[in-house]
Parts: structure tokens; C-alpha cells; sequence
């Protein structure tokens, strides 16, 4: 678990360097980093975005809120050997790649499927919700938001490859292609 104190006067990509889905809750809970209007700069301090969008007083329960997403965004995550061993186990999984169509050319892990528009929909819509799937992508950034997204739509056993297909390589499978 992450355990870097977020104050009000850090900047917004220093919390996000060390939350990384810090953005993603703050647009959740209160509409703040998600679109031009609600935007904020790397360089604006906690403090500032919410005082530019006049809740200053909602800055402590902000940061209450992003370490609660980070334990949430934890616990979405399988490291590379969990997930091996699951495999290996027998336990079904369906894998998942959210990378650009260009980067699964690179390399890809074996038995994944790319997700598309059609396959999302499929997800949602006729896919047991108790489905065991595990998202990745280069680093496990984009796989966390795709496991976010999902498991917000009803799919409990959802995950996201921490350290993504990167890690896997280092860790599991030496002879994958790394970029």
C-alpha cells in the first residue's frame, strides 16, 4: 500500500505520481480533473483546484478519498505471479488486452484477447458477472481504469496485471519483448 502523506500545498502530479488514480477519483467524487472545464494544471497545488472550484473546505475529506481509491485500486490489482499461479492452477481467466492495437504486435501474452468496442459490449451485456478477468497493458496504468470501469459495471472478479505486460516479461516470461 502506498503510504506517502498527501498535504494540501503538494501539486497535483506530485499526488499523482505516487496515487495514480488519484485523478480519476477526484473526477468520481467531485467532477474535478476530467474535462476542460473542470481540468486543472499539473503544477496547481491540491488546495488551489479546490479552492478554483470553491470547496475549500472539502480539501482534508479529498485526501481521505484518494487514499481510499488507492486501497480500492490495490486491491484490483494481480501481480504477474498470482496471476501465473491461478493459471497455472487450472482457475479460468479470461485475458484481456487494453493496449493499442500496435503495441499487441510488439508482443502479447498468450491466450489474451484485444479489447474492442464489440467485446466491451459483449462484456457487459452477456458475460457472467462472476467472469475472472484480468486487463492488461504496458504498465498497468490503463488496465487499472479498464478494471475500474468494469468492476463498476456490476464485475466483481475483475483485475488489473500490476506492472503490466513489462512486469510479466521481467518477471514470468524473460523472452517476451520488452519496449
Amino acid at each position: 500500500m502506498l503510504t506517502k502523506d498527501i498535504t494540501p500545498e503538494m501539486t497535483m502530479m506530485e499526488i499523482m505520481d505516487v496515487y495514480p488514480g488519484a485523478k480519476r477519483a477526484l473526477f468520481q467524487k467531485y467532477h474535478i480533473g476530467g474535462c476542460s472545464s473542470c481540468g486543472f494544471a499539473p503544477s496547481d497545488t491540491l488546495e488551489e483546484v479546490f479552492i478554483k472550484h470553491n470547496r475549500p473546505d472539502s480539501v482534508p475529506e479529498a485526501i481521505d478519498y484518494i487514499y481510499e481509491s488507492a486501497r480500492v485500486d490495490e486491491e484490483m490489482q494481480i501481480d504477474p505471479a498470482d496471476l501465473k499461479a491461478k493459471l497455472d492452477a487450472g482457475e479460468q481467466w479470461r485475458i484481456i488486452d487494453v493496449r493499442e492495437p500496435f503495441e499487441a504486435q510488439i508482443v502479447e501474452l498468450p491466450n489474451s484477447e484485444i479489447l474492442t468496442r464489440e467485446m466491451a459490449y459483449e462484456i457487459l451485456q452477456k458475460w457472467p458477472k462472476d467472469t475472472n478477468i484480468a486487463f492488461y497493458c504496458h504498465t498497468g496504468i490503463r488496465s487499472l481504469e479498464a478494471a475500474s470501469y468494469f468492476k463498476g459495471h456490476g464485475l466483481p472478479n475483475v483485475k488489473s496485471l500490476s506492472g503490466g505486460i513489462d512486469r510479466w516479461a521481467e518477471e514470468i516470461d524473460p523472452s517476451l519483448p520488452r519496449y
